[in-house]
């Protein structure tokens, strides 16, 4: 099991994973989102490259409508 904060929060995953994938378990893969982690952007395009690891800091913000 990893443990790792999302957003302040402490989350766990079952195994290490990419990004994508604990999008998709967290059922957040559809959505816009933009992603940091351990305060470094991460570029949508290397979302199923980035290897999430115990203690990561992990910060994912959605877009918001308005005027």
């Amino acid at each position: 099991m990893l443990t790792l904060s999302l957003n302040n929060e402490s989350h766990t995953l079952p195994e290490p994973m990419s990004l994508s994938q604990a999008l998709d378990h967290w059922g957040m893969c559809n959505q816009m989102a933009a992603a940091a982690i351990n305060g470094e952007f991460v570029p949508r395009s290397q979302y199923s490259e980035v290897t999430l690891h115990e203690g990561d800091k992990l910060d994912i913000v959605k877009p918001v409508g308005g005027g």
